[in-house]
């Protein structure tokens, strides 16, 4: 009737895997009443009852005791009956009390193994419960596999995953580097869930900040908004709700020690801290630094501005690959264009559409097209991501297309090369020669040459 061996062995395996003893009691019950099933039948009449304090297992099998039997699993016959219970009648219920052994090896190994596959997933759903309300919150781990598209950190025997859209790209990381990186989220699939964690989301680098700014945790500091390219370089809007309190000093520190603790957190990410205004035109000017416009021309139903900066800081407002100008307008809000002064006013309206430059892969200005990037400055103020996520452009097709956009435009300013404008200059010259050539001559012009003809005669 008591097989205490094995509860023990069950009770074993539950304490390695940290599992409740009720729920263990349930699942044991549950796995041999599916064994009486498989044995008796569904229409079997049988109870299964699981006492871990006493590490019991009880099973009680009625059956109806007949003269004939015709269903083993039902039925008893009246000698049979009689020699455990000598008072039994044909008609009445045997109660029948098997041992867990009875049923044999193979379905004991079977029932170990449900319990184990019933165990991994009470595990997953601990980890799933458990995660999935620290979103939000730091970890650090140590990084146990490296794979091409993902990183996988372990935290007290458990496995997260920071997938390569995750990371800083100007990271390496490598098997047993210790990392610190944000809870993104937790994603449910077919093998458990997945726990996403990331060193590239705004996010990290706001909790970043709150780690190293009192000001911050206790909200007399507040983030407004951040624009970021992991790993190069961050904008962050911040505010204060206390006007003793510098905003941008208190996110910096003293001699910069705060940022700098983050600066070297993210890889010497360079960030740019600018303090809120509810005057448009004073926080683009913040938003634009290191670079400073002369002139806003500010379009705030589009939500559309066009900077004119000094023709020396043009390549600095603009940025490496159009980073600063990108940056200060996701941090904003505006789409924001910049000009030089000197083109200023000759600029007007004019406006480059990739499918206007020839040379330039078609299938790829389509793509992008598509994707409602159709100007050169729309391609330049597009984030790496951004890019990336469209149909057909991955990476190395994305280098290319910037080679080949840069035989035409710099892509500093986002402007047609010198080269390329002499060309259009020369070839609208040659046009205006070839319809000169095909005017008839005017009287002047006929009379201007013939003493020419005649001098030549009279040699």
């Amino acid at each position: 009737m008591i097989n205490k061996d094995i509860i023990d062995a069950f009770t074993q395996i539950a304490k390695e895997k940290n599992v409740d003893r009720n729920q263990l009691g349930d699942i044991i019950e549950g796995i041999f009443k599916n064994l009486m099933i498989k044995r008796y039948g569904e229409d079997a009449e049988f109870d299964v009852i699981v006492n871990m304090d006493k590490g019991e297992l009880e099973i009680y099998h009625e059956k109806v005791v007949v003269d004939e039997v015709t269903d083993p699993g039902k039925e008893i016959s009246l000698e049979e009956a009689r020699k455990v219970e000598p008072d039994l009648e044909v008609g009445e219920l045997y109660v029948d009390i098997l041992e867990p052994s009875s049923f044999g090896r193979r379905l004991i190994a079977n029932a170990k193994q449900n319990l184990f596959q019933q165990i991994r997933d009470i595990e997953k759903m601990h980890v799933y419960n458990d995660y999935k309300d620290r979103i939000g919150e730091i970890i650090m781990g140590d990084i146990h596999q490296v794979r091409r598209d993902a990183a996988f950190v372990n935290i007290e025997k458990t496995e997260l995953k920071m997938p390569r859209s995750e990371q800083i790209r100007s990271e390496n990381y490598r098997r047993g580097m210790t990392v610190k990186a944000i809870i993104k989220d937790v994603v449910v699939t077919p093998k458990g869930p997945d726990i996403i964690i990331s060193r590239a989301d705004p996010a990290f680098l706001k909790r970043l900040f709150e780690l190293e700014v009192p000001e911050i945790y206790d909200d007399i500091v507040e983030i407004v908004k951040i624009a970021r390219e992991p790993g190069d370089r961050a904008k962050v809007i911040v505010e204060s709700h206390d006007r003793r309190v510098d905003a941008v000093g208190a996110c910096v520190g003293m001699n910069g020690s705060r940022i700098q603790a983050i600066v070297r957190e993210l890889n010497n990410e360079k960030i740019d801290v600018i303090d809120n205004s509810s005057e448009i035109e004073i926080l683009l000017t913040r938003a634009l630094s290191p670079a400073k416009p002369l002139l806003l021309e500010i379009d705030e139903e589009n939500r559309h501005v066009q900077a004119i900066f000094d023709d020396d800081d043009i390549a600095i407002a603009i940025g490496k690959n159009g980073q600063n100008i990108r940056l200060a307008s996701q941090v904003t809000g505006y789409e924001i264009d910049a000009v030089k002064y000197s083109e200023y006013e000759s600029l007007g309206e004019q406006v480059l559409y990739l499918d206007e430059l020839e040379g330039l892969h078609q299938g790829r200005v389509r793509s992008l097209m598509e994707a409602g990037i159709e100007t050169v400055s729309e391609f330049l103020n597009a984030s790496e991501d951004e890019l990336l996520e469209i149909k057909g452009m991955g990476e190395k097709s994305l280098e290319n297309f910037r080679e080949d956009l840069s035989e035409f435009v710099d892509l500093e300013t986002g402007e047609l090369l010198e080269e390329m404008e002499e060309e259009i200059e020369t070839a609208e010259e040659a046009k205006a020669d070839s319809a000169e050539l095909t005017e008839e001559p005017s009287e002047e012009e006929v009379e201007q040459e013939e003493p020419a003809k005649l001098e030549v005669q009279e040699e």
